[in-house]
């Protein structure tokens, strides 16, 4: 595994969560995917009026990746305010592209499982 601990990883998730765009709910995300040739690609939940055209923070930072050519994902960062868990649609995509990826989910406080 590369170089980089959870906590390194919660601290480019949570520095991504200042970037969110929620003005609808007010519950900033940021994300933070580690790619086994040691990367991280960050990425924050964007709202939309149209809800269902909100995308959240997990998938922002996986497509980021993805559009970065990153294909082999290790491990996945995860930081909200009371330390929320990634909704159905998220946990679809991260078994999808990342089946052996650990995930790290985190509050604002650092407090991570």
């Amino acid at each position: 595994m590369p170089e980089v601990s959870a906590s390194e990883l919660i601290n480019h998730a949570h520095a991504a969560q200042r970037f969110a765009y929620a003005p609808y709910s007010n519950y900033l995300v940021g994300a933070a995917v580690l790619t086994a040739d040691g990367s991280v690609i960050s990425g924050c939940n964007v709202e939309n009026a149209s809800y269902p055209a909100t995308i959240c923070a997990e998938r922002t930072a996986l497509s980021a990746a993805l559009a970065q050519g990153k294909r082999d994902f290790v491990a996945i960062a995860v930081v909200t305010r009371n330390g929320g868990t990634p909704c159905g649609i998220c946990r679809q995509v991260m078994a999808e592209l990342g089946p052996e990826m650990i995930v790290y989910i985190a509050d604002e406080q650092g407090n991570f499982r």
